[in-house]
C-alpha cells in the first residue's frame, strides 16, 4: 500500500485535508465513512451548546477547543454536500461573507443608517428580502423548526411582536401565565395525556414570553435553573452522606430538610 501524502502546514487546509482523509473510501475511518447529514447533526447541536456552556463558564481555553470542535462540524457536513456535488466548504464560506456584507449596507455600503435603531431596520430588511427570495411568506417565515423549543418559541413571538402583536408589558404576560395554569388544573381530575400537553405547551411558551419581556434568554435562564438545582441537589447529597444515607435511604422528609438548609446557606453567603 502506497504512503499517505503529507497533511497541508495551512491550518485550515489542515483540517479540510484530515475530513477528506477520514471519509476516503478505503484508508478512512470505519465511523466517518458511513455517516451522513442526519447521523452528524445531533453532534453539530452538542458542539454548540459546549461552545454556549465554555462560554457561561468564562473558560477562554475551553472555549478555544469548543470553536474547534465546532468547526470540524461545519467542515464535515461541507464535506458530506462536497462528496454528493452540492457545494464545498469554500463556497459556505463565500456564502456567509456575502450575506453579511448584504446585512451591513451601512457599514459595508452607502446606507446612512449607523446606529443600533437603524442597524436593526436595516438587518429585518434584508432578511425578509431573503425570505421572500426563497418563497418564504408570512411574519413567521424562516424561525427554524429544529431550535430548541424555548429558543423558538421567543423567537416566534418576537417576530409576532414586530407587527405590533404583542402584550404591552410583563404584568399582562404575568396575567396570562396565570390563566393558562388555571386551564392546566381543569385537566388535572382526567389527566388526558394530549390535553395536559396542549396546557403546560402554553405554559412554556408564555414563560418563553415573559423572558422576552424581561429582556431574558429563556434558555439561558433554564439552563442556570437546571446548574442551580444541580449545585443545591449535590449538596443535599453530600449532608446526607454526612449520615451515612443515601437519598433513596433518606427518604423525602430528610431530603427536604437538606435542601432547606442548602437554601439558607446560600441565601447567608449571597
Amino acid at each position: 500500500m502506497t504512503a499517505l501524502p503529507s497533511l497541508p502546514e495551512e491550518p485550515m487546509e489542515r483540517l479540510l485535508a484530515i475530513m477528506a482523509r477520514l471519509r476516503d473510501p478505503v484508508r478512512g475511518c470505519p465511523w466517518d465513512q458511513v455517516q451522513n447529514f442526519a447521523s452528524i447533526a445531533p453532534y453539530t447541536i452538542e458542539e454548540a451548546y459546549e461552545v454556549a456552556d465554555a462560554i457561561a463558564r468564562q473558560d477562554v481555553a475551553a472555549l478555544k477547543d469548543e470553536l474547534g470542535d465546532l468547526l470540524f462540524q461545519v467542515i464535515y457536513h461541507a464535506r458530506l454536500a462536497e462528496e454528493m456535488g452540492a457545494f464545498r466548504f469554500d463556497d459556505v464560506a463565500a456564502s456567509i461573507g456575502d450575506k453579511m456584507v448584504r446585512r451591513h449596507p451601512h457599514v459595508f455600503g452607502d446606507a446612512a443608517a449607523r446606529g443600533q435603531d437603524g442597524h436593526s431596520a436595516s438587518w429585518e430588511a434584508q432578511k425578509q428580502a431573503e425570505r421572500l427570495a426563497r418563497a418564504e411568506s408570512g411574519v413567521l417565515a424562516g424561525v427554524p423548526v429544529a431550535l430548541p423549543a424555548l429558543t423558538r418559541a421567543e423567537k416566534l413571538c418576537a417576530r409576532a411582536a414586530r407587527v405590533g402583536f404583542d402584550w404591552p408589558d410583563a404584568a399582562s404576560v404575568l396575567e396570562k401565565l396565570e390563566e393558562e395554569l388555571t386551564e392546566l388544573r381543569a385537566e388535572l381530575p382526567d389527566g388526558a395525556p394530549d390535553r395536559l400537553e396542549d396546557e403546560m405547551g402554553d405554559i412554556l411558551f408564555v414563560l418563553a414570553n415573559l423572558a422576552r419581556k424581561l429582556r431574558l434568554d429563556p434558555e439561558a435562564a433554564l439552563r442556570r435553573g437546571n446548574e442551580k438545582f444541580a449545585a443545591r441537589f449535590g449538596a443535599v447529597e453530600r449532608i446526607l452522606a454526612a449520615d451515612g444515607l443515601t437519598p433513596a435511604e433518606a427518604g423525602l422528609e430528610a431530603m427536604e430538610a437538606a435542601w432547606q438548609q442548602v437554601k439558607r446557606a446560600g441565601r447567608q453567603a449571597a
